[in-house]
């Protein structure tokens, strides 16, 4: 019996919903992980708020963790093609007073 071939062209089928193709807006991310894990989690930190909330939390294999960086830096070098160098931010972010609470990493 011979296993059933895979077609690598074949497309996926992804439903995006309307709440969800509206988006969630981040101006923070933050990463732990573990031996199995990594934990990205996305935040909107508002000035002059001392709370801030993780409005997204996504977990990822360290293989998938591992795609996503290299297709991420595959779409940033495109952009930066059409569009022009992305600036580096100058300044330095700190933590409020007290941090989020959770394992601490930034990106």
């Amino acid at each position: 019996m011979t296993p059933p071939q895979q077609n690598p062209e074949a497309s996926i089928d992804v439903e995006l919903s309307e709440e969800i193709a509206e988006g969630t807006y981040a101006n923070l991310a933050m990463i732990a992980h573990s031996n199995s894990e990594f934990i990205l989690d996305f935040i909107r930190l508002m000035p002059g708020v001392p709370k801030a909330k993780v409005k997204a939390r996504i977990i990822l294999t360290p293989e998938h963790a591992k795609r996503l960086l290299e297709a991420l830096t595959e779409n940033i070098g495109r952009f930066e093609e059409a569009y022009g160098d992305i600036n580096n931010p100058t300044d330095t972010f700190r933590f409020p007073t007290g941090g989020f609470g959770g394992p601490v990493g930034q990106a």
